[in-house]
């Protein structure tokens, strides 16, 4: 579920889709923090669809909306007609009020906005290198628990089916950083650490 720019994977951006949190932990923690089984979901900004198969997986009725949906473009669907907001890496890059006031019209009494974004401390860091979100963004202080939020980080993984795809797919899509983060592998896996900040925004 780390970004993808296309709307359409290709066949490697789909190899590794297949290896981004095989055991559904990301969306354990949803349904744990929402929850989102058999409850209306919209989802924002989750371009490669593997977001929306496994909530879609979990129970949830799914309604994709656009990436600017928050900051001021028309509204995506009818106001208070989601249980659950999910927010997905690209977006809600530290929430305005603006983007909270729109996220709030959108939620029924007692709605849930679950905001996903790579928490770092892990392997898969290494390959994209420093972003503000590895750290800075789970501060008191910090753009999410500043504004009422509260963190749950979940631990998942990205899990190939040997070593040797590992350190060929992470070249093919990482380049040098791939191949150094790929050599030091002793098993098919890379840590993957992701912040989920949960609140209560249900329209009054």
């Amino acid at each position: 579920m780390a970004d993808h720019p296309d709307a359409r994977p290709s066949r490697l951006d789909e190899r590794l889709r297949r290896a981004i949190d095989r055991e559904a932990k990301i969306p354990h923690a949803l349904d744990a923090l929402g929850p989102v089984a058999g409850r209306e979901v919209l989802l924002l900004d989750d371009a490669t669809g593997l977001l929306a198969d496994r909530l879609i997986a979990a129970g949830a009725h799914v309604t994709a909306i656009a990436a600017d949906a928050l900051s001021g473009a028309a509204a995506p669907a009818g106001p208070g007609t989601a249980d659950v907001l999910v927010v997905a890496f690209a977006a809600l890059r530290g929430p305005d009020a603006g983007e909270l006031a729109a996220a709030q019209a959108l939620l029924r009494p007692g709605g849930r906005l679950l905001v996903l974004h790579d928490y770092g401390r892990d392997d898969v860091s290494r390959l994209y290198g420093p972003r503000p979100e590895y750290g800075d963004w789970s501060r008191r202080d910090g753009p999410f628990l500043g504004n009422g939020f509260k963190i749950r980080v979940v631990h998942s993984w990205w899990t190939f089916d040997s070593l040797e795809e590992a350190r060929d797919l992470l070249v093919e899509s990482f380049g040098a950083a791939g191949e150094r983060v790929g050599a030091e592998l002793t098993r098919p896996r890379l840590s993957y650490n992701v912040a989920v900040y949960h609140r209560s925004l249900g329209a009054a």
